[in-house]
């Protein structure tokens, strides 16, 4: 059993979902990003979204694409990514990292090595955006050859042959897309979002993480009560871009635990 499937059916049993915050490996700064992840966990994040930076982001939106940019302008490459887990694996070996990004970095070291090195370092599962699913059969059986998650997105514009074939290939959990646009975009409808879970858990079979649009408290409970995870990542970024690097960690705890109240507060009710 992967960390990850582990992770979903612990917090089932005691009746919880998930929250999966997102932040850009490097962003603000490469020292931080270590430290950023332990302050996750301790503000109450059940699997952390750590994003690979790359110059064009394509699924994102304004907030994570400057984030990306202050990395890649650190010299933070896919490697130095990796290092970066293994350092946070020193002192947690419990809580599962996923790594998100997109293909070049990885083809760039090549599927195998890149699969090899992502398990070495403690990576538990990984998602890269623009690997559609009718190409990713290959892909997928080296991420589960090294004992990786493959997790795939999916999106409110998504045919149930497409829900098919993800669920063919995904482990861990799916990612829904709430809203169509980019990240940080628009406001969710959480109504429309209750509607395609049931479907997908059907045909997928995993657990269904839903993010973009969720920004407070509030929403982080409302889609918690219909999904099995809630993934932020947008607005902890924004809180990133306001703090210093001596508030950083203390400004994205509380945001984080705030979050974590929030769906505790719905799915207990």
């Amino acid at each position: 059993m992967s960390k990850i499937q582990a992770t979903f059916e612990r917090l089932q049993a005691q009746g919880r979902k998930a929250l999966i915050p997102f932040i850009t490996a490097g962003d603000p700064d490469p020292a931080l990003t270590v430290p950023l992840m332990h302050t996750l966990v301790d503000a109450g994040a059940d699997i952390i979204e750590l994003g690979v930076p790359f110059s064009d982001p394509m699924a994102d939106g304004p907030t994570i694409q400057r984030a990306s940019e202050r990395a890649l302008a650190k010299g933070v490459s896919l490697r130095q990514v990796l290092s970066m887990v293994a350092n946070f694996r020193a002192d947690n070996s419990e809580t599962p990292v996923v790594l998100m990004g997109y293909a070049n970095p990885i083809e760039a070291m090549g599927v195998e090595t890149f699969a090899a090195a992502a398990l070495d370092a403690g990576v538990d599962g990984v998602l890269v955006v623009d690997y559609p699913p009718e190409e990713s059969v290959e892909f997928a059986q080296a991420m589960r050859r090294n004992a990786l998650d493959p997790i795939f997105l999916l999106a409110p514009t998504s045919t149930e042959a497409r829900i098919s074939d993800v669920g063919a290939l995904a482990s861990g959990y799916v990612y829904y897309v709430s809203l169509k646009g980019v990240t940080g975009s628009a406001t969710l409808d959480v109504a429309a979002v209750a509607k395609r879970i049931p479907e997908i858990r059907g045909r997928t079979g995993v657990p269904v993480g839903v993010g973009f649009g969720i920004r407070d408290a509030a929403t982080a409970g409302a889609v918690a009560a219909v999904a099995d995870a809630v993934v932020v990542g947008s607005r902890i970024i924004e809180e990133l871009e306001k703090s210093t690097a001596e508030t950083a960690c203390a400004n994205v705890r509380a945001l984080v635990a705030d979050l974590r109240r929030g769906i505790d507060a719905a799915t207990q009710a």
